[in-house]
């Protein structure tokens, strides 16, 4: 039967990708549109951006706008060690399972060394046992430690978790890069002042992940180590995320940041994901497969029951943390959209 257009529904939970532009950087890429400025970042707005940032962060940084959170991962990556040295990241790391090689690509042959860790976390102990795992010169000297916030099985790491781990990282001299697609979101989640998750407990480069949280498109990278950020623009260009109208990159995180969208965005997502949460587990038969922190339910279906939310128009994915269904919120989840999935997967179940 072909759906009509009043029958497909509006929002879908596979991912925070799959939302809109919110309406602050919407207004900011409308007001940025208004005028003629200079190209390639040497407007205004690329400027405020920046220094914007830096006042979140309250610290002095380099700060560079790229198209998307692979780039800022490669690039950041390539910026962080030689193509002879490797990187710790988790198993199920978006560096990992999602970039099409692109760390490696643009490293020039770093190798990811994966560990594992419950909830998509990794422990202080795997990345000892990595380090010391070998030590000799034919083997990729480990340099970087690459962790994700909020992880990709919706999980944080607390300020303490980051302390431990960066002592850890210390000791071995390795260098800490923040995957933050979803930075936002742990922020919200653990109620802390940015500075806090990120260069006060020893975070050298983190990318900020901007489209996830309601822009069109756009990541920041920042460089709290500076001297990391030598020549990185060179990389930018040579990667082809040098954008020509950088304003357009830039103008979002102005008003996001002005008007504090980039948080309440966080919270609200957050705060749909718990609805999500408490919902399914009135539902018998529901298996929850992580502990919500964020923006995201992990819960195993019986096949049959996540074919029939298919059926009926849901979206969702499957293939990412554990194997179960993933039901991502977004900064424009509705109630009424918690609670009709909730119905539907309670209509569902109840016939197994």
């Amino acid at each position: 039967m072909t759906q009509t257009r009043d029958s497909i529904r509006r929002h879908h939970f596979a991912s925070d990708n799959y939302s809109g532009i919110c309406p602050e950087a919407w207004q900011a890429m409308a007001e940025a549109n208004a005028n003629h400025v200079s190209s390639y970042g040497d407007d205004p707005w690329t400027q405020q951006a920046a220094d914007l940032v830096r006042d979140l962060f309250e610290v002095e940084c380099e700060v560079f706008f790229v198209f998307n959170g692979t780039s800022a991962n490669a690039l950041a990556l390539a910026a962080m060690c030689q193509s002879y040295h490797s990187i710790i990241c988790h198993e199920l790391a978006h560096v990992e399972t999602d970039e099409c090689g692109a760390p490696e690509f643009f490293s020039n042959g770093s190798k990811l060394l994966l560990v594992p860790g419950d909830q998509g976390r990794i422990q202080p102990d795997a990345i000892k046992a990595t380090v010391k795992k070998r030590n000799d010169i034919h083997y990729p000297k480990p340099r970087v430690l690459s962790i994700t916030q909020a992880t990709e099985m919706g999980s944080v790491y607390s300020v303490s978790q980051l302390q431990e781990l960066f002592e850890m990282a210390r000791r071995f001299d390795l260098r800490v890069h923040m995957d933050g697609a979803r930075f936002a979101n742990a922020v919200a989640a653990l109620k802390v002042a940015p500075k806090e998750i990120t260069w006060k407990v020893g975070v050298d480069v983190l990318c900020f992940g901007g489209t996830k949280n309601g822009m069109a498109v756009g990541e920041a990278i920042v460089f709290f180590k500076k001297d990391l950020a030598h020549e990185f623009a060179y990389r930018c260009k040579q990667a082809g995320q040098l954008a020509s109208k950088m304003r357009f990159l830039a103008a979002p995180w102005v008003g996001m940041i002005k008007s504090g969208a980039w948080l309440r965005n966080a919270e609200h997502a957050n705060a749909a994901a718990e609805k999500l949460e408490l919902g399914l587990k009135s539902v018998p038969g529901v298996e929850f497969l992580a502990a919500r922190q964020a923006n995201s339910v992990f819960v195993r279906l019986p096949v049959p029951v996540a074919a029939e939310l298919r059926e009926r128009g849901w979206k969702f994915y499957t293939f990412i943390g554990a194997g179960g269904a993933r039901f991502m919120c977004t900064w424009d989840t509705s109630d009424q959209d918690v609670e009709a999935l909730i119905a539907d997967v309670r209509d569902l179940m109840a016939g197994q």
